[in-house]
């Protein structure tokens, strides 16, 4: 394609007017796509996306996005980054599938590894808790399960069990909250499980394609992440930044969002920002001596964003 083609012009003026807020080096292991339609603002979208650093998937899903805006439209805006759901595919709410609802601001939103951490973190005054417990032991799971929610009565504390959705039932917690790969693993039969007992259901996402496939299934909130850099588990996706963050949030604007990854008390502000109503941390506060008046720090500052 020759570089003075509307297509490529197209493409050059969206990558530079996002560079600053949106860029991420390409990943070596990415092909950049080669996608031929009559569509030259697909063909410009898709080609900007890929210079931005998007991965295959997130970049055809900005490319379809950036299409559907234009035909709506009618204007070719390089400066406006496609951020209505109606461009995405996604379906008006109210819903008749939804899960049940959970408030718009969950707060802090510690993450712990077993019931002590997570029943902890809730006495500590953490409004919104996860059990996130691995282990091939059944019975171990369940009376994880157990404690955890047992622990966290009397508290206020929103507690979300990952993954073990049939313990999390049975124990009468919040609610659920599942990683792609768990939400892949699961029946139609073991959601309906879910939203039919009433619990809260949330999903993690890594970019566009697992967003899009998040709101397919109506979830209480989606979770985004990795903002920033972290060594709690390998990502398959680079670190996500706060310009990013922000245009995932106007998308999914009709959910709670949680944001994840990374944040500490000196990058709050900036995640703050965004516009999420959730900051979920892990380390940054089991590393803390003084965790009560730790989490009195952080409920402060999120209180006065």
């Amino acid at each position: 394609m020759s570089s003075n083609t509307p297509s490529r012009q197209m493409a050059a003026a969206i990558v530079n007017a996002h560079r600053h807020a949106l860029a991420l080096p390409v990943q070596p292991h990415a092909e950049p796509m080669s996608v031929q339609t009559g569509d030259a603002v697909f063909t410009a979208a898709l080609e900007a996306a890929q210079a931005l650093g998007f991965v295959p998937d997130d970049a055809l899903c900005v490319a379809r996005a950036w299409s559907r805006q234009v035909q709506r439209t009618g204007a070719f805006e390089p400066e406006q980054w496609p951020d209505d759901p109606v461009d995405f595919g996604m379906a008006p709410f109210p819903r008749a599938d939804a899960f049940a609802e959970c408030p718009q601001a969950l707060g802090l939103y510690a993450v712990m590894p077993d019931a002590a951490w997570t029943v902890r973190m809730a006495h500590a005054g953490v409004p919104t808790v996860q059990l996130r417990f691995k282990s091939p032991d059944a019975s171990a799971i369940r009376a994880e399960v157990r404690a955890a929610v047992d622990g966290v009565q009397g508290t206020g504390a929103r507690l979300f069990i990952n993954d073990h959705w049939q313990a999390a039932i049975d124990a009468g917690a919040y609610g659920v909250h599942l990683g792609q790969e768990d939400l892949q693993a699961m029946t139609p039969a073991g959601l309906d499980a879910i939203r039919n007992a009433g619990l809260r259901l949330g999903l993690s996402t890594h970019g566009y394609a697992e967003m899009l496939i998040a709101d397919r299934h109506s979830p209480s909130y989606i979770a985004m992440g990795a903002v920033f850099p972290t060594t709690l588990k390998l990502m398959a996706t680079a670190p996500q930044g706060t310009g990013r963050l922000r245009v995932y949030a106007r998308l999914l604007r009709s959910y709670p969002r949680v944001a994840i990854g990374g944040i500490d008390l000196q990058r709050l502000p900036g995640v703050l920002a965004s516009g999420v109503g959730s900051v979920g941390v892990v380390r940054a506060l089991m590393a803390e001596p003084d965790l009560d008046a730790a989490v009195a720090t952080w409920n402060a500052a999120i209180a006065a964003r």
